[in-house]
Order: structure tokens, then sequence, then C-alpha cells
């Protein structure tokens, strides 16, 4: 048998005095009809992922609104979901001050820019050998990688400065395009043996190494400008979580402190190198972190206009 304890002498407290973290105040409205995206915004209960989304908002537009430093770091798939249009009335809005893709990124958004298509069928194609062998695409994305090497170029800028000298049918759709006529920088993280490109028989190991070599010093320099500025971590998961945590140290390491940093990461999957190497590490000790958790294509254009309606009320 089991001595059981006496439940009668527990100690209680009161509702009033006790501690909560929910309160009436943080609930959420209900939709008027006709209603404005502000008061959508403000109908938001101000808890959770709701109340992150806010926050995240007035950091972007109080940095933009003081000069500082807005960086955004993509991976691919938001490309393929249709977001370039969003990305790119950022960047004219000057909201977005850089841009970093990794390697798919620049063959996503040369291939919409060239023909309007892109993404092809993986299973299928891998059981020909076809998959990735895509003439134009290989071809004309190492010639570009090639001649912007030469010229000392990163290869963000010798890919931009290749697709604005030529005549691609969707130019306007292209983030690489729109980077070049914004003198927006943008800059190209690669690992190699990643792409498709680099099993085209013209890839250039020694471009491609360098010119991602000069975008990773370049981007480098744009966070050490990042002082009570915000980074914006859109869709990758390895690539430029890794890539920006050594921006970060390395700064920090050449006297930058990136002090009062806000970091965010948009994923529908919130993968742990994204969440340690964007969200937690880089905000030590006074910069605060966000995961926004949902599908590119709803959570950021839903982002983007919370952005343009709050700059433009005051």
């Amino acid at each position: 048998m089991v001595d059981l304890l006496d439940f009668s002498k527990a100690k209680t407290v009161s509702l009033d005095t006790r501690p909560s973290k929910v309160s009436l105040s943080e609930s959420a409205t209900p939709w008027v009809r006709g209603g404005t995206l502000q008061a959508f915004l403000s109908g938001l209960p101000g808890i959770l992922g709701a109340r992150d989304l806010r926050e995240v908002i007035r950091a972007i537009v109080d940095a933009h609104l003081t000069g500082r430093v807005v960086l955004m770091g993509m991976g691919a798939h938001p490309i393929k979901v249709g977001l370039n249009p969003v990305v790119i009335d950022l960047m004219r809005r000057g909201i977005i001050n850089g841009l970093a893709m990794n390697g798919a990124g620049i063959i996503h958004d040369f291939e919409l820019a060239l023909v309007g298509h892109t993404s092809e069928d993986v299973d299928s194609e891998i059981l020909t050998g076809t998959f990735g062998m895509a003439e134009e695409t290989g071809r004309m994305l190492n010639e570009a990688i090639s001649e912007g090497h030469v010229r000392g170029l990163g290869i963000g800028a010798s890919v931009g400065q290749f697709m604005a000298t030529h005549d691609f049918p969707h130019r306007a759709i292209s983030l690489l395009v729109a980077a070049v006529e914004a003198h927006i920088p943008v800059t190209v993280h690669v690992a190699v043996g990643t792409d498709i490109i680099h099993m085209h028989p013209m890839v250039d190991g020694a471009a491609i190494g360098a010119g991602s070599l000069r975008d990773f010093q370049t981007l480098t320099s744009l966070v050490a400008r990042m002082n009570g500025g915000v980074y914006l971590n859109l869709g990758s998961a390895v690539i430029l979580p890794e890539v920006f945590l050594k921006a970060v140290t390395l700064a920090r390491n050449l006297g930058h402190p990136l002090n009062d940093i806000t970091t965010v990461n948009m994923d529908f999957i919130q993968h742990y190198r994204s969440r340690v190497n964007v969200v937690s590490r880089p905000t030590k000790p006074d910069g605060r972190g966000y995961a926004l958790t949902g599908h590119h294509e709803i959570m950021f254009p839903l982002l983007a206009a919370a952005l343009i309606e709050t700059i433009g009320a005051k």
C-alpha cells in the first residue's frame, strides 16, 4: 500500500494575483465586410504567430524609415511559386536593400525570363538521363559566370548584367534584371555539384568558386552595416542560413558589433539550420529572431502588403 498525500492541505492562490499568459485584450476582432488590410492586421490576436507577424512588420518598417539595412536571403522555391513580382516590387520601393540567392535561384529566374516557364519533372527525366540538361540554361548561365569572372564580378552581378544586356522576352519578371536596374546588390552562394548547370560541358569551376567567394565578401559587407536592421530568410533551409551565420561571424570579427538586429525565417517547415543560424544564434545578445511558418505563396505576399500599407500610413 502507498501512503496517500493529504490533498486537503494543498495551498491555492487567487486568480486575481496568479500570473497569466493570455488576456481578453489580446483577442481577435471579427472581420467586418469591406474592411481594410490595416483593419485585418489590427484585428489579429496579440498572441504567438499573429503577434510575431506584427512585430516583424514593425521591425522592417522601422528599419526602412530610419535608413537601416533590410536584407533578404531566399531559396529557389519562392521563385517557382510565382513570387518574383512581389520581391521586385519591394526592391523598387527600396524596402529590400540587398538580395542573396542560392545557385538554383538564378536557374529558375533565368528560365522564367528567357522562356516563361521553369521547373522540370525530375522523377521522369532522371530515368532518361535528360534531367538538368537544358542546353540554353547550362550554356548561357555558365557563359555569364565565366565572362563575369574575367571582369572580377560575383555571380549575382555577372548573371544580372548578362540578362539585362540580352534579349530576354520576359525580363520584366526577373529578380536579377530588376536588381541591376534598381542598383541593388544580388549575391549568389553556390555549393558546387548542387545545380544543374554544373553538369554542362561549359562549366568552369574556377569561375564559379571565385564568383561565389566574391559574393560572400559582398554579402558580409552588407551584413556589417546591419546594425538595427533586418535579415529575412525566405525558403532556404541550408545554404543561406549557413552563409548568413558566417557573414555575421566575420563582420563581428572585423569590428562590426551588429547590435539590435532582427532576423526572420519564413518557411512552410521550420528546419534546424534556419532556426539556429537565422533566428537564434545571430541575434544574441540584444536582437530578436522570429519564425513565421506557412506557405511562401501566402505568407510573403501578406507580409509585403502589410509593409506597403503600414509605410504608406506613416
